[in-house]
C-alpha cells in the first residue's frame, strides 16, 4: 500500500505558506483516493508544532516534525538532509510538497538521496487503479500531459495555486520528533541578510487576488496626439498601491522598457506574461491596453476571471478570450477606478 508524506516547511515568518496548505488538501484528497491509505504530513522548520497544532483537523494519520534552529532559513545542504531523515521515518512512497523556491533547490536532491523519482509543476492529482497519476503542461503551457511512475519514492511537487488551499480548524497534534544531526559541513553557509524592494516598489505578488496586466497601448499616443508615460505610470503604480494587485506586463511592453525607453520604468522582464514569460494564477485578471494575441493570452490560462479594457472592439481579447471586455480608453478608467479606491469602494 502506498504511503502518502505531505512534505512542508515554515516561511521566514515561522509559518506556513499558503502553498502548504494546497499540498495538505491535495494530500488529504490523494490518500482518500488510494483506497483510504492515509496521509503523514512531515514539517521542516524552527519552532514548528505551532504549525502541526494548526493543522491537527487536516486527517493525518502521523506528524513528524523536523524542528531544529539551523531550519530556520533556507539552506540546501540543512533541508535536503531534513527532508531526508522524515521521509525516511515515516516511510513514504509518494512524496507531496509545494514547489517554493526552497523546495524547488532541495528536493531533486531528496529524490537522489532516496533513489527515487522527482517530478516538478504538478497542476492535478488523481488515482486510477490504485496508482497516483499526475498532470502537468507542456511546450509553454499549451499541451498538458498525464504522468505515472512505477519508481518509488515518487516526489512530486506541485504548483503554487493549482489546488485549493486547506482551511480546517486547529487543535493539538501529536508531533513525533525526526532526530537529526547537522554537522559543521552543512552549516557553514549562512544568510547574511535579506534584500528587497520597498513595500511600494513590490509589484509582484503571486497571492494577489487580482492579476493587472499592462500592455504596449499605454506608450502609444493618446487622442490629443501626444504620448503620456508619465499619466501610465502614475495610474498603474496608484492602482496597484490601493488595490495590492500582481502586475504583469506583455511583450512588447516589456521590452521596450529593457530597450531604455522612458516609459514605465518599473516593469521589468520579471513582470512578462505569456509564451516567453510566467503564467500565474489569481483568481481574476485585468488586462489594459493589450491586444489579446495568442502568445500572451497563454500566459492567462489559469486565471479563473478575464476582464479587459481596450479601445479596439475587434482586439484578440473581443474574440473570445475574455470573459468581459470594455470597450473604453483605459486612461479614462483606470483614474476613474482609483477615484473609486480613494473613495474607500
Amino acid at each position: 500500500m502506498e504511503q502518502v508524506l505531505v512534505l512542508l516547511h515554515t516561511d521566514e515568518t515561522g509559518g506556513l505558506p499558503k502553498a502548504g496548505l494546497e499540498a495538505v488538501a491535495a494530500g488529504a484528497r490523494m490518500g482518500a483516493e488510494l483506497g483510504g491509505a492515509g496521509f503523514a504530513v512531515g514539517i521542516i522548520g524552527a519552532g514548528v508544532q505551532a504549525d502541526a497544532n494548526q493543522l491537527a483537523g487536516c486527517g493525518a494519520s502521523r506528524f513528524l516534525v523536523a524542528d531544529a534552529p539551523e531550519l530556520a532559513q533556507s539552506r540546501y545542504a540543512t533541508d535536503a538532509a531534513a527532508a531526508e531523515a522524515v521521509a525516511r521515518q515515516a516511510g513514504a512512497t509518494i512524496i507531496l510538497a509545494p514547489m517554493t523556491p526552497r523546495f524547488a533547490r532541495a528536493l531533486p536532491g531528496l529524490a537522489h538521496r532516496l533513489g527515487g523519482r522527482v517530478d516538478t509543476h504538478i497542476t492535478g492529482l488523481a488515482a486510477a487503479g490504485g496508482t497516483p497519476v499526475v498532470t502537468r503542461w507542456f511546450y509553454r503551457q499549451r499541451i498538458e500531459g498525464a504522468l505515472q511512475r512505477t519508481a518509488r519514492p515518487w516526489i512530486i511537487l506541485l504548483d503554487p495555486g493549482a489546488f485549493p488551499a486547506w482551511t480546517g480548524a486547529a487543535g493539538t497534534a501529536t508531533a513525533e520528533a525526526v532526530p537529526l544531526a547537522f554537522g559543521p559541513a552543512l552549516t557553514r553557509t549562512t544568510v547574511a541578510g535579506i534584500e528587497s524592494p520597498a513595500a511600494g516598489q513590490q509589484t509582484i505578488r503571486p497571492d494577489a487576488d487580482l492579476l493587472f496586466v499592462a500592455g504596449a497601448g499605454w506608450t502609444k499616443k493618446q487622442a490629443d496626439g501626444q504620448p503620456h508615460p508619465a499619466d501610465a505610470e502614475a495610474f498603474i503604480l496608484d492602482f496597484l498601491r490601493r488595490s495590492r494587485a500582481s502586475l504583469g506586463g506583455s511583450k512588447s511592453l516589456v521590452d521596450l522598457s529593457g530597450e531604455g525607453h522612458a516609459v514605465l520604468g518599473f516593469m521589468t522582464h520579471m513582470n512578462q506574461i505569456g509564451q516567453t514569460g510566467a503564467t500565474p494564477r489569481h483568481p481574476k485578471g485585468l488586462a489594459t491596453c493589450c491586444h489579446g494575441e495568442e502568445p500572451h493570452v497563454v500566459g492567462w490560462r489559469f486565471i479563473t476571471e478575464r476582464r479587459a479594457v481596450n479601445l479596439d472592439a475587434n482586439c484578440g481579447w473581443a474574440r473570445g478570450k475574455a470573459d468581459v471586455l470594455y470597450v473604453a480608453d483605459a486612461f479614462a478608467v483606470m483614474k476613474r477606478v482609483n477615484e473609486l479606491l480613494t473613495d474607500g469602494n
